[in-house]
């Protein structure tokens, strides 16, 4: 029963990464990458969760030991092809089969969003991350300034049929503090106005309002 519930999940999303174009795709166009290299650095060891087909691993995974995981099997065989890492394939929803502090870094840009238990997630996460290890993810701002205009005048702000939670910079801070003692929040891409992106240095609050997406590194002590 379990299987089959993975094999129709995995149907899913193989159909959402195929219909949408998301093999060979980066969300937010490469504004996390930076962030990423800076904050994992090099000789890690890293678990990437929803690596996907290795668009956001492959900036990484040169100097580290990087596991990778995810739904898609399609996806899997392009990472393994393409970087030679190893890889797992899951359903974070159910399944979970990593030891306490095992990784140094555990990546999940754009998968919490799309878990039905998130809370559960984060607990196996803190638990497998070395001490002093830290978490790496990312969600969209659905609370954005451009999704409330679009809910004001009856429009449908949220069309990822997949993501079944939505985050603004104050709940994905409180679910993040329930479990790290440190949590920094970096709310990247987006636009004030549609000649005016939203950039590293334009104030935090209008970053809040109107960044595409909110990417978090998250600390063990």
């Amino acid at each position: 029963m379990e299987q089959d519930a993975k094999l129709l999940l995995e149907d899913l999303y193989r159909d959402h990464h195929q219909k949408k174009g998301r093999y060979g795709y980066l969300f937010c166009h490469g504004k996390r990458v930076p962030y990423l290299q800076k904050w994992i650095g090099k000789n890690k060891k890293v678990l990437d969760l929803g690596c996907r087909d290795g668009e956001l691993t492959k900036h990484f995974a040169k100097d580290n030991d990087v596991v990778g995981v995810d739904i898609d099997r399609a996806a899997l065989e392009i990472i393994e092809k393409n970087l030679g890492i190893e890889t797992l394939w899951l359903d974070l929803n159910r399944e979970w089969p990593f030891s306490e502090s095992t990784f140094d870094v555990i990546v999940s840009c754009e998968i919490v969003e799309h878990l039905y238990y998130p809370h559960l997630f984060l607990q196996r996460i803190f638990k497998t991350l070395q001490p002093g290890g830290i978490f790496i993810g990312s969600v969209p701002n659905s609370f954005r300034i451009r999704n409330r205009f679009k809910f004001l005048f009856g429009n449908e702000f949220e069309t990822d049929k997949t993501h079944v939670n939505m985050y603004s910079y104050h709940t994905l801070m409180e679910l993040l503090k329930g479990f790290f003692p440190k949590v920094e929040i970096v709310p990247i891409q987006g636009k004030i106005l549609p000649w005016a992106p939203v950039k590293e240095n334009s104030p935090f609050l209008l970053k809040r309002l109107f960044a595409r997406d909110l990417l978090w590194k998250a600390s063990k002590k």
